[in-house]
């Protein structure tokens, strides 16, 4: 048993009530909401460890409640869309989204998703093998899933931080987005490529002293990504 807490907001009874079941078969414990607002006080209520967000709801949007949920916590987000939503979806990812799952979908695989997005927020439990990173004036700290710059932290996503530090532990490889969504999302990504562009552009933001012409980050024209040595 996880007895991690999932808060679920959609406004469809039958997409809260399934994936209420199939996640609390895994042993989480779930709670519901069917509007924004109900989310917002849900989660305040609750403190969930991670939200199953939809973008389309009653009262507040999901990306209103989006912005609100993150300003308090950086609580793991997965948004619900609704197929052909790119706008929602990009929007989503630039604002942080850990990830997403495009509707209609499988309960089985949106279970797989929390678990996976969970599993990679987690600590390890030891640090064998997960050594910091220095380079510059960027520091990666893998125990502490942290990162600095010039001795200041950087606040970055799940998502973003395993991003930056799978590339940062092989300087100088260049990796396709398939080969990035592969190794750094863990499983088959049924979405576009774009969340890799999305993701290292809000690290360049973030790392990089001009993220126009970045010095970590680097764009290998018509293939890919590298960490820059």
């Amino acid at each position: 048993m996880t007895n991690q807490r999932i808060l679920v907001v959609d406004d469809e009874p039958q997409v809260l009530e399934v994936l209420k079941l199939y996640l609390t078969r895994d042993g989480f414990r779930v709670h519901t909401a069917a509007d924004g607002e109900a989310a917002l006080s849900a989660f305040e209520t609750h403190a969930p460890d991670l939200v199953v967000l939809d973008l389309m709801l009653p009262k507040l949007d999901g990306l209103s409640v989006f912005k609100r949920l993150r300003a308090q916590r950086a609580v793991p987000i997965i948004m619900l869309t609704a197929r052909g939503d790119e706008v929602d979806r990009v929007l989503g990812l630039e604002l942080g989204a850990d990830d997403y799952v495009v509707k209609p979908f499988s309960p089985r695989e949106v279970v797989a998703r929390v678990k996976n997005v969970l599993r990679h927020r987690a600590p390890p439990a030891d640090d064998s093998g997960e050594r910091a990173i220095a380079l510059g004036d960027l520091r990666i700290d893998p125990g502490a899933r942290a990162a600095q710059v010039a001795e200041r932290q950087v606040e970055l996503t799940s998502k973003e931080f395993d991003l930056l530090y799978f590339l940062a532990r092989h300087p100088g490889q260049v990796f396709t987005r398939a080969q990035l969504l592969d190794k750094v999302w863990g499983y088959e990504f049924f979405g576009d490529a774009s969340t890799v562009t999305v993701h290292i552009r809000r690290l360049r933001e973030k790392i990089e002293t001009n993220p126009a012409e970045p010095r970590y980050l680097a764009t290998v024209w018509g293939v890919g990504y590298k960490f820059e040595k």
